[in-house]
């Protein structure tokens, strides 16, 4: 029963941030919602590349943390309290 509340959680918090970002990202044009989309990011700013002659492998992470983004994981929250 604890297994199934943690992937519950765990959903809904994605889908807070991701739902967040996206709205964040149509408000940057918008004037008075522009506040939406002020964030900070970080991560690697240049993709780390491993060559191993016959396979090359590419990390990069990138992580932008909006205020649309914080936003939807508190409702993702609310909306787990009440499920």
């Amino acid at each position: 029963m604890g297994n199934r509340n943690f992937w519950i959680l765990l959903i809904l918090l994605m889908s807070g941030i991701v739902l967040g970002g996206f709205f964040g990202n149509l408000a940057a044009g918008i004037p008075w919602l522009s506040w939406l989309d002020f964030g900070q990011s970080f991560g690697l700013d240049s993709p780390l590349v491993l060559n191993l002659g016959m396979l090359v492998i590419t990390f990069g992470l990138s992580i932008k943390i909006t205020m649309a983004s914080i936003i939807g994981v508190a409702v993702a929250l609310l909306v787990y309290r009440y499920i």
